[in-house]
């Protein structure tokens, strides 16, 4: 199995894909390159509605892969999805509405068919709601549920929940005035621990993403990590660091 979970597809004040695609031309140097692209998280895309945001976010993904020679196609063009995904290259799948990606993947039929070819070795890509999909459940996401997908349940390609844009309980502010008052992200994971008492949460902030090759997990980027746990301390793992699934550290 090889993954690559990308927390944020661009960072503030920087071109689209810009910080993670020379990490994803590395993911993918030994890789054949034409890449199933699933836009289904991409509800409202280059000022167009669903499903017509489908063909704009396509464009704008492709434009940039097509710089590093990687070809990108679009399951929602495919008279059968689940064909397309039994000859797929490699899966990629972009952020957006996570309980609307999980919909459509659910309404296609492809939870099953995707989980099978990864773990038979096609490479797996995604960033935000596309690194969601690949732990058990979306319980972790962001997002607002616009949507109702028929379940909850995800590709389950690693043990354990991810949040991506994770941010620190108490972001510094240009105005007190205007300093959010509500539960912070920590609260909302902290609840979420509460009555999933057994199931692991990895924060990956802005510019990280998780490497993974088979049972082992490298943290790529510039900034720790957080795993958060049912009432113990959150720990930080370091960028570069190497580890399992139950977050043990290797050499």
């Amino acid at each position: 199995m090889k993954l690559l979970l990308i927390s944020n597809s661009t960072n503030y004040k920087e071109a689209y894909l810009s910080w993670c695609m020379p990490l994803i031309d590395e993911f993918l140097k030994h890789e054949k390159k034409n890449i199933l692209f699933f836009p289904y998280a991409g509800v409202k895309v280059g000022g167009k509605d669903y499903p017509q945001s489908y063909d704009a976010y396509t464009d704008r993904v492709k434009k940039v892969f097509d710089e590093y020679g990687l070809n990108v196609y679009s399951i929602h063009n495919e008279a059968d999805p689940i064909a397309a995904v039994n000859k797929a290259d490699v899966i990629m799948v972009g952020g957006g509405n996570t309980f609307h990606l999980v919909y459509e993947l659910h309404r296609n039929g492809l939870i099953a068919p995707v989980r099978r070819k990864v773990l038979e070795g096609t490479p797996f890509l995604g960033w935000s709601a596309g690194s969601n999909v690949a732990c058990p459940t979306l319980r972790t996401t962001n997002d607002m549920p616009i949507v109702m997908p028929a379940s909850f349940d995800c590709f389950d390609f690693v043990p354990f929940q991810i949040n991506p844009h994770y941010i620190d309980p108490h972001p510094q502010e240009i105005n007190d005035a205007i300093r959010h008052g509500g539960e912070t992200r920590q609260d909302r994971i902290n609840e979420f621990l509460s009555v999933n008492q057994e199931i692991t949460v990895a924060g990956l902030r802005e510019a990280t993403a998780l490497w993974v090759e088979n049972d082992m997990i490298t943290l790529r980027g510039c900034r720790p990590m957080r795993v958060m746990r049912y009432q113990q301390e959150p720990i930080e793992i370091q960028p570069d660091s190497r580890f399992d699934f139950a977050f043990n550290l290797k050499k």
